[in-house]
């Protein structure tokens, strides 16, 4: 395995020296899958739950999980006792593959120097201390505080801890135009168009230091600026918090001493949603790329002679196509290939995007090499959204043949049957985007949030809320709340244009759900 790293290292990849692998049964795979793999999470019942459901399922369908890997300090990976030597290695290359990721890409950076495993175990004695002194309650927080956590992506967290320094010069440019003059000195235009000029000139004469020196002089005409900055920052945030975190800070409920306990929990669950969270939205380009490596380095490796066949089989078997379905391997890696080809041939450029002749763009190749340097840039800056965006395209997805399928009855047959439902790339593109994690957004509204009320809108993106798991959650937030609550959202119902023909039209109803006292009403917006 040292060896693989040195080999790993030769190709640009850049990780810690220090790592740790431990050698572990099916049973133990089982166990940890619950809690991410990280043995020292904090013990709740539901993950009891789920390795009964996959002591079950592993009953029925027996299979050998290769091997998974934690982003911690070290990071850690588990294996298969199953598994003979050289698969081995190769599965360690995929593994360097994911560690490379963990420790370069841009999402990942506020876990570049934590312990997690470490803090893990703190939060874990703090829960089993908690459960002992409070029962059954604390498991009832847990439960409502996980519940309250579907509701929150923490993206807008992810993109707080990771903007360089230059996005708050940005925002406070930003603020001073759009909000500072306009609002609170009532300057005229003329006036704002003399400082739009200023800070152009600021910029003409040196583009890397023009914003800083132009906030200098903001600074110098008006002292108030900051203040004022300052001000709009916190009222934003505090608008802009996860309900989360809201709770955490704002309830009445939790904010009594008796209850204080409470926010230890909140606080738990939610430091670990965060640092899972870059995990979740870079699926497809993290196994993309740990793919994409432990291929390019195992076939290069003289420890596979006597084993390609067994490897090109399960190999095969982690990163073919899936027809029906998607497999974030197979897309992922294909997509570092593609760009890697791309770049190569000079093709990332608006000249080549001109180019309508399908045979001129075939033979387009300005011979670049650079699609190493661009792979690796791509893995640094990209999550999946971004990724799967940008680079997929008609010449993609004509490449490797790929189709969206569709699903429709047979009546003769009675059966269902699959078809090719489209070839086109925005469609293909759609059905992926469209498969990623998404979760609903849902806001504290700050202004109608008074007299113990707690007011949450939920951004309608043309997907309803779960309509069975209101109730409970809205009851769980009452609890943490101390309060009513309110939840806005809107549900799609079905119409019908005739009394004898039903079609698929929907109509769009705001609606307003209430709880008090743990009883749910809802009425018409």
């Amino acid at each position: 395995m040292e060896e693989c790293k040195i080999r790993a290292r030769d190709q640009g990849l850049r990780f810690d020296d220090e790592t740790l692998e431990y050698i572990v049964t099916n049973r133990n795979m089982i166990e940890l899958s619950p809690k991410g793999m990280i043995p020292t999470l904090y013990d709740y019942w539901v993950n009891d739950v789920e390795v009964l459901k996959g002591q079950g399922k592993y009953k029925l369908y027996p299979n050998n999980p290769y091997e998974t890997v934690i982003n911690s300090r070290p990071a850690i990976s588990f294996y298969n006792d199953n598994n003979p030597d050289w698969l081995n290695i190769m599965i360690f290359y995929h593994v360097l593959g994911h560690i490379d990721f963990f420790q370069n890409n841009f999402l990942f950076k506020q876990t570049w120097n934590d312990d997690f495993v470490g803090q893990a175990l703190a939060d874990k004695r703090l829960i089993e201390n908690l459960r002992s002194e409070h029962g059954r309650w604390l498991d009832y927080i847990i439960e409502f505080s996980r519940a309250i956590n579907n509701l929150v992506g923490y993206f807008g967290d992810l993109l707080r801890n990771n903007l360089p320094e230059k996005f708050e010069k940005r925002d406070k440019i930003n603020f001073y135009f759009e909000n500072f003059l306009q609002d609170e000195l009532k300057k005229d235009n003329l006036f704002i168009f003399n400082e739009i000029n200023i800070f152009n000139n600021y910029l003409k004469n040196d583009e890397i230091l023009g914003e800083t020196l132009f906030l200098s002089d903001v600074k110098n005409k008006f002292p108030e600026f900051n203040l004022f900055y300052e001000k709009n920052k916190n009222v934003e945030e505090k608008s802009s918090a996860d309900i989360l975190e809201f709770i955490r800070d704002n309830s009445p409920f939790l904010n009594k001493d008796k209850n204080n306990w409470m926010k230890s929990v909140l606080n738990i669950i939610r430091n670990t949603s965060l640092y899972f969270a870059p995990q979740i939205r870079t699926k497809t380009i993290n196994e993309g790329w740990a793919s994409y490596w432990h291929d390019n380095l195992f076939r290069k490796d003289e420890r596979i002679k006597g084993h390609e066949v067994a490897y090109a089989k399960i190999n095969s078997q982690v990163t073919s196509i899936s027809r029906i379905g998607l497999n974030p391997y197979a897309i992922g890696l294909r997509l570092f290939e593609y760009i890697g080809n791309l770049a190569d041939k000079g093709k990332m450029n608006f000249d080549f995007q001109k180019i309508n002749n399908i045979e001129q763009r075939d033979l387009y190749d300005k011979n670049t090499s650079t699609g190493k340097d661009t792979i690796f840039n791509v893995r640094r800056n990209f999550s999946d959204f971004t990724f799967l965006n940008t680079f997929i395209d008609q010449d993609f997805v004509d490449e490797y043949n790929l189709f969206v399928v569709g699903k429709r009855v047979n009546p003769q047959k009675r059966i269902y049957e699959y078809y090719i439902k489209s070839r086109k790339a925005e469609d293909y593109k759609d059905m992926i985007i469209n498969s990623l994690y998404h979760p609903p957004i849902i806001n504290v509204d700050i202004e109608k949030t008074k007299e113990g009320n707690l007011y949450l809108t939920h951004k309608f993106e043309y997907k309803q809320l779960i309509k069975e798991f209101i109730a409970d959650t809205l009851i769980g937030i009452e609890y943490l709340w101390g309060n009513q609550v309110q939840l806005e959202t809107t549900e799609i119902y079905r119409k019908t244009k005739s009394a004898d023909k039903e079609t698929k039209e929907y109509e769009y109803r705001k609606v307003l759900y209430t709880v008090k006292d743990k009883k749910v009403s809802k009425q018409n917006l």
